[in-house]
């Protein structure tokens, strides 16, 4: 009975996407209906972006708290190539494994206490076997200790516009302060992008030869789904199965973010329908219609749907709303075309509506209330011209306090955020 009512809402979504565009997208023929994640699912949460312009293309739950599993490698790694770029590190430094390092539980290279692999080599086994040991010698190399480190892979998280995300330790491994969203994950993929794109390739590679050991990236998605050429898969038990990706198709790039797979193989296949729907999206607008993800992209109905309440506030698909939220890139980074932020153009305002425009600047995230007000003091000194009608507040948003300015107009709030990105500090632009 189930498996009939699931052909017939697949009948008539393909129908509705025919009728609506002519065809149904490319992803729907090419991905089974049955392998998708349920939307009421409890641990699934995603996003679709355009790594060039940071559009969010589709989001379900992307605000939503999660378990990053060893995605948290990325950020690793993110530290690593910037400590590369500034020259604190080479490609052929000595990374020596501590006892801490080697105790780590696997999946990793099982280095003995005392001996060393190159930086380079600390990387791929980062991208390709996701090496736990690995990921703890490389933050012992730079921070001192993993717990110095993970503080510092927290601080960049909140200057990239990571605000939702807390890092306690480098490689993933089960600690319930470790938590991120697919939002601040999409972020985090499109700045490994774009500030240090020398060294993006890593993530593309699907084999490891090491000491005679031939290890294969987990990713399957690389080898396995045309245009994929990164970035990172994470599993635990208690966030199910993770990925992030990015694929280029016609000059386009898009970055995926899937958290909460039941399976590998239906992670893989949602990010996939996901994947091939914004492209297939991206055509069709180019084409003249007006069309977004949600509309074609159908996912598997669920007993569960009509009765279970939203677990979080990040369910809407209401998308194309909200500009990625992400700090302006380092000085420096350096750059590569295809995901380089566009420049927004300059706004005229809107009129205000009623007593105050409503639209808000959002200036950081902050584990206290006086360090919001902090904040919001600071940057009211600093660019107070932008905030003469604005309200400034320090507000409760789950378990931080953001600093926020409201009673903007649309120009006014834009103008601000440029102004404040221009100096290197983190700003977001949120519609009333």
């Amino acid at each position: 009975m189930i498996q009939h009512a699931r052909r017939l809402l697949l009948s008539v979504g393909l129908a509705f996407a025919m009728a609506a565009g002519g065809a149904a997208p490319a992803a729907l023929a090419q991905v089974p209906y049955f392998q998708l994640i349920p939307s009421s699912s409890t641990k699934y949460a995603s996003i679709v972006v355009d790594a060039k312009t940071g559009e969010i293309l589709y989001a379900k739950r992307a605000d939503a708290p999660r378990y990053p599993a060893s995605i948290t490698k990325v950020m690793t790694l993110y530290l690593t190539f910037e400590a590369l770029s500034t020259g604190r590190l080479s490609l052929d430094d000595r990374i020596v494994f501590s006892p801490r390092a080697a105790a780590q539980a696997p999946t990793k290279l099982g280095i003995r206490t005392g001996d060393s692999i190159s930086v380079a080599e600390a990387i791929q086994a980062l991208c390709t076997l996701s090496a736990n040991d690995a990921a703890v010698a490389v933050a012992e190399k730079l921070g001192g200790t993993e717990q110095r480190f993970a503080a510092l892979m927290t601080l960049r998280a909140q200057e990239l516009g990571m605000q939702n995300t807390h890092f306690a330790n480098a490689n993933g491994l089960p600690d319930s302060r470790n938590l991120s969203t697919a939002r601040d994950i999409a972020i985090l993929s499109r700045a490994a992008m774009r500030d240090y794109p020398q060294y993006y390739g890593f993530f593309s590679q699907t084999t490891f030869n090491f000491r005679g050991r031939v290890i294969t990236n987990h990713n399957h998605m690389l080898s396995n789904t045309p245009g994929v050429d990164g970035l990172k898969t994470g599993f635990t038990n208690a966030s199910g199965f993770n990925i992030a990706i990015s694929g280029v198709r016609d000059n386009r790039r898009l970055i995926v973010v899937v958290l909460g797979g039941p399976t590998r193989l239906t992670r893989d296949k949602t990010a996939e329908s996901l994947l091939l729907t914004g492209f297939d999206v991206i055509r069709r607008r180019a084409l003249g219609e007006d069309i977004r993800i949600a509309q074609n992209f159908f996912e598997p109905p669920s007993l569960a749907d009509a009765t279970q309440p939203s677990m979080n506030q990040g369910d809407s698909d209401d998308d194309l709303r909200i500009q990625l939220a992400s700090s302006t890139p380092p000085s420096r980074a350096s750059q590569i075309q295809i995901v380089e932020p566009k420049s927004a153009p300059k706004a005229a305002g809107k009129a205000k509506a009623g007593p105050g425009g409503r639209w808000t600047v959002q200036v950081g995230a902050f584990r206290s209330k006086s360090d919001a007000r902090d904040q919001l003091a600071l940057v009211n000194k600093k660019f107070g011209k932008h905030f003469d009608d604005a309200r400034g507040a320090a507000e409760k948003d789950g378990r931080s306090f953001t600093a926020r300015f409201s009673g903007l107009t649309e120009g006014e709030a834009k103008d601000a955020c440029r102004a404040i990105k221009a100096k290197k500090q983190p700003c977001q632009v949120i519609r009333g």
